[in-house]
């Protein structure tokens, strides 16, 4: 029996661990703080309903590595980079590790840290996005809003990637093939999501006035996103991928979503009816979505000369807003060793 370990213990962390708890799975869930969890049991309210009782939650990362068959790397992005550090003297041969998600060029990040093992012989993979639009409750309750059908998965090489989701498929069935990192990374739409309504409602969260995130979305706020967007997909056929446009793809992932505009996408989405905006402007839909999502697709689009002006302006807007140098750790080219390499050799970067 295949045993899992999440590491992890927010919304989607929880939701995960209960998950393959539920479906009879050995589970272990790690996290630096181990959360209060009455009985190791969590419940999943709204679309799955469900009960699992995790085996063991421990904030040892050693003992949640040697634990784990799989290991879901469920966290903030911005967190990969010291969650392979704290793996890697404890990961054996034969192990698989997902980054659900791994936002932008993840699995790139991952493998520069493992590479310090060259006798390690491990799996590893990104999904494009989180399965789950999920809100913990308390410790133990995860409210599920939504299950993702669709979302892409990517190893390092194409036969890395079949035999993920063959191994893990039956378990996670909304995992299907993308066509590389560059797809799943250019595919991150939360950062082209979460930046832009932000921004535009840095007054309202600072006032602490309650709004709903994508309920409340303007016409102009929706403009604005298809015209970032359309950067993104520049920046895809770059590379030579097709992309979905984001008015595509809320309905890709959330197929029961209708409407004709963005806008009305976005305020009929069943997921995403009651996601309130943050309470901070020091949100992770900043923290974390520009210097894991618009920053390394900025750099990206700079390789090949595609111009980001929309891009480049929330990076620097945010920048200076939160006084964060998001350059000096995030995924800058530089900071994953790929500076001075070109198109083909970035592509190809996996294929030896």
């Amino acid at each position: 029996m295949r045993k899992i370990t999440v590491i992890g213990t927010g919304n989607g962390g929880q939701a995960v661990a209960g998950y393959c708890a539920a479906m009879g799975l050995p589970v272990c869930l790690y996290g630096r703080r181990k959360p209060d969890i009455p009985d190791n049991i969590i419940r999943l309210e709204g679309v799955l309903n469900a009960v699992g009782v995790v085996e063991i939650i421990t904030d040892s990362i050693e003992k949640a590595v040697c634990f784990a068959d799989l290991i879901m790397i469920v966290t903030t992005s911005t967190a990969h980079r010291e969650i392979a550090n704290l793996m890697l003297p404890f990961l054996r041969n034969g192990q698989a590790i997902i980054l659900n998600p791994g936002r932008t060029l993840g699995i790139v990040e991952l493998n520069g840290v493992l590479a310090q093992r060259k006798e390690l012989n491990v799996m590893i993979a990104e999904a494009q996005t989180l399965l789950y639009a999920c809100r913990k409750v308390r410790d133990g309750v995860v409210k599920v809003i939504g299950v993702k059908d669709n979302v892409p998965l990517t190893g390092r090489t194409p036969l890395e990637t079949e035999t993920i989701i063959s191994w893990f498929g039956d378990l996670f069935p909304g995992f299907i093939p993308a066509v590389n990192f560059i797809h799943t990374g250019l595919e991150n739409i939360g950062a082209i999501f979460h930046p832009s309504i932000v921004i535009f409602n840095v007054a309202t969260i600072e006032r602490n006035d309650k709004f709903y995130f994508y309920r409340d979305i303007t016409d102009e706020v929706a403009a604005f996103i298809e015209k970032l967007d359309k950067e993104r997909l520049r920046i895809g056929r770059a590379y030579g991928i097709r992309l979905m446009p984001v008015f595509e793809w809320i309905r890709y992932a959330y197929p029961e979503t209708e409407g004709c505009t963005l806008k009305e996408r976005f305020r009929n989405n069943p997921a995403y009816n009651d996601i309130l905006g943050p309470g901070t402007i020091f949100t992770r839909q900043l923290t974390e979505d520009i210097p894991t999502g618009l920053l390394p697709m900025s750099e990206l689009a700079r390789l090949v000369g595609v111009d980001t002006p929309l891009m480049d302006s929330l990076i620097v807007l945010t920048s200076s807003l939160l006084d964060i140098d998001f350059r000096e750790k995030g995924r800058t080219l530089d900071n994953l060793n790929l500076s001075g390499m070109s198109k083909d050799e970035i592509i190809k970067l996996f294929q030896g």
